[in-house]
């Protein structure tokens, strides 16, 4: 068996993973705020699910795997397994969203949503992995992989949830917090669900390089969360009562249009 290093920089990538997690995350829920208050569901919600799907999950999963390394062994990166990862992450999340907001007097959207969001951000996850091409042998533990799709499961329900329930900018901080954490705990249950092994019938990796290949697409998801963020907060600067919550009203699954 081969030694699997994780954390090649140390804790450089799973911070930085992180803290791309818990931004994509808060950016998520600012959007489905601005989507609540608003009462137009569609481009809020578009927003929420690239932020989420495509900042929070995909680049927190490839900036994780920035720091991934076999010893001995060659790592490449199909690039259109990649691609469709990521359009995986977003779609998924977008349908889940859509599911629990435009289904929102059904007690089983959440669930549901929440159910078809996970499996397909763990979708998304052994999608990455498998496009990540090796000349060794890589193998899974199905007891570990079954968990980590329970935690993408559980974390996918209550980030929708939060996306329901959240109003002030203090508590969307603190859902993305914790956000955060299931959603880098579900990536490394995956890759500790792994072992790598040497064999003579695994051909010789070929495709892309981590730097060739990821630094420019989290850098262009990167960019486009940017834009997100300085839309959202110039909405939020237009209209200060989306930064906290209506005082003396409690929080329902339900919001009239143009009520926040």
């Amino acid at each position: 068996m081969l030694n699997i290093n994780h954390f090649t920089y140390g804790w450089v990538t799973p911070l930085l993973a992180y803290l791309m997690s818990v931004l994509g995350s808060m950016l998520a829920l600012r959007c489905m705020v601005r989507s609540r208050a608003s009462g137009s569901h569609g481009g809020w919600l578009t927003a929420a699910a690239i932020a989420l799907g495509g900042t929070g999950i995909w680049v927190m999963h490839f900036i994780a795997m920035l720091g991934f390394s076999v010893h001995g062994a060659t790592i490449r990166y199909n690039v259109p397994i990649t691609l469709f990862s990521a359009a995986v992450a977003m779609a998924v999340v977008w349908l889940g969203l859509s599911i629990v907001v435009r289904r929102s007097w059904d007690s089983a959207a959440l669930p549901v949503g929440g159910t078809i969001t996970g499996l397909g951000v763990g979708a998304m996850h052994y999608a990455g992995m498998y496009a990540m091409k090796t000349d060794i042998e890589i193998v899974y533990d199905p007891v570990v992989v079954a968990l980590s799709m329970v935690i993408a499961v559980v974390a996918a329900t209550a980030a929708l949830w939060f996306a329901l329930h959240v109003h002030g900018l203090l508590a969307t901080i603190g859902a993305a917090l914790l956000m955060g954490v299931a959603v880098t705990g579900m990536h490394y249950t995956g890759m500790f669900s792994m072992s790598a092994h040497t064999s003579a019938h695994v051909a010789h990796a070929t495709g892309a390089t981590a730097t060739q290949l990821l630094t420019p697409l989290i850098i262009g998801v990167s960019m486009v969360t940017m834009v997100l963020l300085m839309q959202v907060g110039i909405t939020e600067a237009e209209d200060p009562n989306l930064a906290r919550p209506i005082h003396g009203q409690r929080a329902s699954r339900f919001w009239p249009s143009g009520q926040n």
